[in-house]
């Protein structure tokens, strides 16, 4: 049955990153290439006014500097908007959905009475708070022209760590709420583990930090509908994801069960 579900959750992890390609090429490009735009204008003013700084000096450092040292793009622009960008969203897709079947194979059945798709909807809805939501307030991601290049490292790291941070709490949540359930009743003890979890998580906010390499000048408009899209992107995905993923592990997992009583 693993082996079932985890190639069903491949397929509707290709099919949510298909479906968010088409978002990201309908309103996610549209900010990036503004802000490249943005970027290639400051650095040839840049160049610009370092050239009038050097007028004096000879023709070939002239040349140099008024180019930026030769920096030219190996992959063109189109190719990166298009094959790159569904290539990068396709795996990310499948292998979101190969990993997202995992821990539905793990969550069936221990989550009170919900069906396939019940579950599904609910374990998508968990990953997108946790995943993309909560990381995204701490790290929101910026236009790929923006910011410190050798900050890369680091801000990935700090980024992935509030990701981990956040699977941690999720995962300590849903125990508690398991424990507390007995003595406190269903309804209190989700709050009590929601209240544990948004604790755990505003101590790591707090505690982690902070990085804002935007520029002064950037365009705050251009910023606020890029990282719309990005978080766009990302509920788009979760919300296939969960959904496609559990039509598909409901013929799965519950047809039997239909044949079953329909025999008797």
């Amino acid at each position: 049955m693993i082996r079932t579900l985890l190639i069903r959750g491949m397929i509707a992890g290709l099919v949510a990153g298909l479906i968010g390609f088409g978002f990201a090429r309908a309103f996610g490009e549209p900010s990036v290439a503004r802000a490249i735009a943005f970027e290639e204008q400051h650095e040839h003013a840049a160049a610009h006014e370092h050239e009038h700084q050097h007028e004096h000096a000879d023709a070939a450092a002239a040349h140099s500097h008024s180019h930026g040292g030769g920096d030219e793009e190996t992959v063109s622009r189109d190719t990166q908007a298009g094959l790159g960008l569904l290539t990068g969203v396709a795996v990310f897709g499948t292998a979101l959905g190969g990993l997202f079947s995992l821990v539905f194979a793990f969550a069936y059945g221990r989550l009170g009475a919900l069906h396939a798709r019940g579950t599904s909807a609910l374990l998508a809805l968990f990953g997108f708070v946790s995943v993309a939501i909560v990381p995204f307030i701490k790290y929101p991601p910026n236009p790929p022209a923006v910011g410190n290049p050798e900050t890369i490292g680091p801000r990935t790291a700090l980024f992935f760590g509030m990701v981990a941070i956040s699977l941690a709490a999720a995962v300590f949540a849903v125990r508690l709420q398991k424990r507390m359930a007995a003595r406190h009743g269903g309804w209190n003890a989700t709050l009590i583990a929601a209240a544990a979890y948004v604790v755990v998580i505003v101590i790591a906010q707090v505690g982690l930090p902070r990085i804002d390499e935007v520029p002064v000048e950037f365009s705050a408009s251009l910023l606020w509908n890029f990282r719309v899209a990005a978080i766009g992107i990302q509920a788009m995905i979760w919300t296939t994801l969960g959904l496609v993923f559990g039509a598909l592990a409901a013929r799965e997992l519950e047809r039997p069960a239909v044949r079953s009583m329909a025999a008797a």
